[in-house]
């Protein structure tokens, strides 16, 4: 007892120190009655047990300015006070209950304090502001668990935001999220298109720790606008919104089957075309590369028909006085659906001349009386049927002679006998026609404008053509050696571009012959040109603001865009067009030069965008009759192949139209367009002219000279150039005619010359070119002559026609009617040449679209849009959509496609179909349509908001 008693008087002392503290700090203490054990027994209904806390202090939060309430529960419990950073809070600061717990009749103590933020906020410890609670019994005290107190916030920044991203279909998307900041720690969520991603989803994986999103699996429903956004008890936050495209690459559907040959015999073509469709491209994919359609030669067998063989020896003469012969056919035989032979297979003959006796008998020995008699008659009859038939066909031969000179055609080429001419009906006299030579007024040769390239720039000064009464004074006589009958071969120089008010020196070489003082017959088969000739050539310094530089009257134009050449940088440039190339021939092939071989440079030439240059072509364009290729010279003869127009190339682009082809070039060199005929039908456009002058050694002589040339502006003005020379006036004016590839000769003849005014040389009133001088002329001029004299110079005017037509082909005619009175007053050129030297352009004067409203249309296409309207539209729109693949390399395909179209539309008015397809598309509102055709003068001025 002693030894319990003594321990109770050391708790019981612990205790009564415990009690004195809490007073010094104002905690209530019990009175002694209560705290005795007896008495704290009594009033708790148990002894033996410290306090069990059936509530303990939570961590909390403080958020904005609200204090929080921590609390506490313990049973049995004398006092529940709470110490904070290890401190006791005072008792003024506590509110405490006690009930009864029904079950154990136990007393239960709940105690709770406030926390406000400015106490955390005053707190400057190691640690995090903490309270604990302590509960006391008769036994001892227990302690609850420590509940830190923090003040809660979240950061307005996102310390990563997800970035947009374009992805193929199937593949994986991750979006990566690092919320702000924040206490508590930011729970993160996704939204897609502002709405609640679904987690379950199976092709998203979910996010992980790192808050990041993942799709494994990417579909094209996958594509949207995701957000990532953060919260907590304080805020909630979004990140910026990531754009996730899923595009889907193009692919090549299957080949078609092959198309028929497109000729019953021979050599032909045949295709097979594919499709980007399998799938098509979509949200800004990759267009298929490779080539959507593919060509082939094919080679149809030809039908043979049957002939004849050759006849069998006759058989001996029969009983019956008939003989025998066979033939068979099998010279060929008939092949592949050939016909049969026409005629019989067996012949018979009476063997004795129809001397058989009515028994069928042979008369050998035996003769009648008067047999002698009349042999005697049937030879007289057989000489006067001979007589007859001499005269009949001298008569026959005369008349034939006599009807063929009416027409005034003497053929004296073999294969024309073949071909013959059709009979034409022809009008005597015509109207009076300002743009041909007359008696009082002199042609220009430029007058027919057939072209739709500009042969000069457009600006404020009139640009129309001038007709003048005559041409320049022709070069000194030219002197011909040789022997009589033998054709006169001309040598005829360039024209030349040169400066306002300045005259061309045209210098010539003849070598030949005439035919006598009554006529002559001049046939050129190809002119040839001096070797000093000066090449066609234009120069010009350009700079960041681009232009046009253009070889005046040749059809020939290249264009530099607006911002090829680098800022505080210029080139010269120049464009030419080769003469020694022209004449080039093919020895692999019949392929031949359907336009002049150009070349621009300089060879260091380095641009940001291709160029566009224009040429001018001769091909009568039909794919199913020609392959056209655009070829590059490499060394000496040797071209090689950029492209062929009908394919498609990512290395250039051709568009051919029908006089032109426009081509977007990235690496300057000499270019020429070249054909290869596919088959007959295969034919290139001729333009043909017919020019006369007086004889200058022959007073009452006039020579007619016709031109046969490849229909391209620069080659009529070699034709021009000669006749400069010589002083030739225009008589018709031009045509043009095609000329097939059937390897029929071109014949040239002349008609209806009023025979009791002039006279022309017998056997020269047709002439022929062969098939291959026409047909390989490659911008070489073909020309012939006829020389006529009048009977007396009374004689002042003079009427014929002149026919060329290709045997079995087609054909044209030059109507003459003109006064052969040399004009006195002096010869002008062909062309008003002062305003035809403009060369070149530089800067907004020569685009039709202001550079501004490029750079915005270029933008606006550029981007991928979701409606699908991108530069795919406005290339279709544009009708440029052909080879697509070309502008999808391009870094930007607007410009591209609009410097083909500056290099397509030329005439002030083309601005207003530019506006109307940028109206179809709907990215165009225009206010001011109307200054779209106000010309260069207002291209300052915006014609059109893109939207």
């Amino acid at each position: 007892m002693g030894q319990f008693s003594g321990g109770c008087r050391c708790r019981f002392g612990f205790s009564a120190l415990v009690l004195a503290l809490l007073a010094l700090h104002g905690v209530h203490v019990p009175p002694a009655s209560a705290r005795g054990p007896r008495g704290e027994a009594q009033q708790h209904g148990q002894s033996g047990t410290l306090p069990r806390f059936l509530e303990e202090p939570v961590d909390a939060y403080i958020v904005k300015s609200n204090p929080i309430k921590l609390r506490c529960q313990a049973r049995p419990a004398l006092q529940i006070f709470f110490k904070c950073n290890g401190e006791w809070v005072h008792q003024s600061q506590h509110m405490s209950q006690e009930h009864t717990d029904l079950g154990t009749g136990l007393k239960i103590r709940e105690v709770m304090i406030n926390v406000s933020r400015q106490q955390v906020e005053d707190f400057h410890g190691p640690e995090d502001y903490w309270c604990l609670c302590v509960a006391w019994s008769h036994l001892g005290t227990s302690k609850s668990r420590k509940a830190t107190v923090r003040i809660a916030y979240l950061r307005k920044n996102f310390e990563q935001d997800p970035q947009g991203t374009e992805v193929p279909l199937n593949g994986m998307i991750v979006l990566h999220c690092r919320p702000p900041e924040g206490v508590p720690v930011a729970e993160v969520e996704w939204l897609k298109n502002d709405e609640p991603l679904s987690v379950g989803d199976d092709s998203i994986i979910g996010t992980r720790e790192d808050h990041n999103l993942i799709i494994s699996e990417a579909r094209l429903s996958s594509s949207g606008n995701y957000t990532c956004v953060a919260s907590n008890i304080v805020a909630k936050r979004r990140s910026a919104t990531a754009s996730v495209v899923v595009y889907v690459n193009g692919g090549w559907s299957s080949w078609t089957n092959w198309s028929p040959c497109n000729v019953r015999c021979g050599r032909g073509v045949q295709k097979r075309s594919r499709t980007c469709t399998n799938p098509a491209p979509l949200n800004g994919g990759a267009f298929c590369e490779g080539m959507s359609m593919h060509k082939s030669t094919c080679n149809t067998v030809c039908p043979v028909d049957g002939g004849w063989g050759e006849w069998t020896e006759w058989s001996t003469c029969g009983l019956d006085c008939e003989r025998q012969r066979t033939r068979e056919c099998t010279a060929p035989e008939p092949k592949h659906g050939g016909r049969l032979c026409d005629g019989v297979a067996l012949a018979m003959d009476n063997c004795t001349g129809g001397l058989c006796t009515q028994n069928r008998k042979l008369l050998h020995d035996a003769k009648p009386q008067g047999v002698e008699n009349s042999s005697d008659v049937a030879l007289y009859s057989g000489l006067a049927a001979g007589v007859v038939t001499v005269v009949l066909l001298i008569v026959a031969v005369t008349l034939y002679r006599r009807s063929q000179s009416e027409y005034g055609v003497d053929v004296i080429d073999s294969s024309a006998l073949t071909g013959g001419f059709q009979s034409f009906s022809f009008k005597t006299s015509r109207q009076a026609n300002p743009l041909l030579i007359n008696s009082s007024m002199q042609p220009d040769l430029a007058v027919s404008r057939t072209y739709t390239s500009p042969m000069c720039f457009q600006d404020s000064i009139d640009k129309e053509l001038m007709a003048e009464r005559s041409l320049l004074d022709p070069l000194p006589d030219l002197k011909g050696k040789g022997v009589a009958e033998r054709a006169e071969y001309h040598v005829m120089a360039h024209p030349q571009t040169f400066p306002r008010g300045l005259a061309p020196d045209y210098r010539g070489v003849a070598v030949g012959t005439t035919l006598g003082r009554r006529g002559k017959n001049l046939l050129t088969p190809q002119v040839s040109l001096s070797a000093n000739t000066p090449q066609h050539r234009a120069t010009a310094v350009f700079g960041h603001a681009g232009g046009r530089l253009v070889v005046p009257n040749t059809g020939i134009s290249l264009l530099v865009p607006h911002g090829g050449i680098a800022e505080d940088t210029t080139w010269e440039m120049y464009m030419s067009i080769n003469q020694e190339d022209s004449s080039a021939t093919f020895e692999d092939g019949p392929e031949i030069f359907l336009s002049p071989a150009v070349t621009y440079g300089p060879p260091g030439l380095d641009l940001s965008c291709p160029v566009a240059m224009t040429i001018a072509h001769c091909a009568e364009v039909t794919s199913e009759n020609w392959t056209i290729r655009l070829k590059r010279h490499i060394r000496d003869d040797k071209w090689e192949e950029v492209m062929s127009v009908d394919e498609e190339s990512t290395s250039c682009y051709c568009l051919m139209e029908a006089q032109r082809c426009h081509m977007l070039l990235e690496h300057p060199g000499r270019y020429a367009l070249m054909g290869e005929p596919l088959n007959q039908e295969a034919a290139k456009r001729l333009r043909i002219a017919v020019f006369g002058s007086l004889d200058t050694r022959n007073s009452l002589g006039f020579t007619l000279r016709v031109y046969c040339v490849d229909d391209t502006p620069h080659a009529f003005q070699e034709v021009a150039a000669g006749e400069r020379s010589r002083g030739g006036r225009l008589l018709e004016e031009p045509k043009v005619m095609l000329f097939r590839w059937n390897t029929f000769s071109l014949q040239v003849s002349i008609q209806d010359v009023p025979q009791l005014l002039w006279s022309i040389k017998p056997f020269t009133t047709c002439q022929e070119f062969s098939f291959s001088q026409v047909w390989a002329s490659n911008q070489r001029p073909l020309q012939c002559a006829f020389s006529l004299e009048r009977y007396s110079h009374s004689s002042s005017q003079l009427s014929c026609k002149i026919s060329i037509r290709q045997v079995t082909g087609e054909e044209q005619i030059l109507q003459v009617y003109t006064s052969v009175v040399e004009n006195e007053e002096g010869a002008v050129p062909f062309f008003a040449q002062s305003d035809c030297t403009i060369t070149s352009q530089t800067g907004s004067r020569a685009f039709k679209i202001p550079p501004s409203i490029r750079q915005r249309i270029s933008a606006t296409f550029d981007t991928a849009n979701a409606n699908g309207k991108d530069w795919q539209l406005l290339a279709q729109k544009l009708h440029v959509d052909r080879n697509l693949c070309y502008f999808a390399c391009q870094e930007s395909p607007s410009s591209a496609i609009l410097s083909l179209w500056e290099a397509q539309h030329q005439d002030p008015g083309d601005l207003d179909s530019l506006a109307s397809a940028l109206e179809e598309i709907g990215k165009v509102q225009s206010p001011r349509a109307a200054t779209l055709v106000c010309g260069r003068k207002e291209r300052d001025s915006e014609f059109t908001k893109v939207g």
